[in-house]
């Protein structure tokens, strides 16, 4: 099986608390978040929404855009999230 890289941001409700995060499987991954399996940020928030993602060609351009959005603004983040999810749904479902 191919692995696909993935940026992908969690949250707990609209406008709530955010984590970025990447990986190379993210099914598996939301649904260990949603499972609270990952131990840190995301469980001690409750991060189990699928707010956004983004498909990389490799994992380095993946942990570079992860990086790069770390650093950004909330702002920034809140309009890249609303701009493919304006209504902040959970997207776990939709990539089952």
């Amino acid at each position: 099986m191919i692995k696909q890289p993935y940026v992908y941001v969690l949250s707990n409700k609209r406008n709530g608390t955010l984590y970025i995060g990447v990986t190379s499987e993210l099914a598996k991954r939301v649904w260990q978040h949603k499972n609270s399996v990952v131990e840190g940020f995301s469980k001690r928030y409750d991060l189990h929404h699928l707010v956004w993602y983004e498909p990389h060609e490799n994992m380095e351009s993946a942990i570079t855009r992860e990086k790069k959005m770390k650093k950004w603004n909330r702002e920034w983040k809140v309009k890249l999230i609303e701009k493919m999810n304006p209504d902040w749904k959970d997207l776990y479902e939709t990539i089952l």
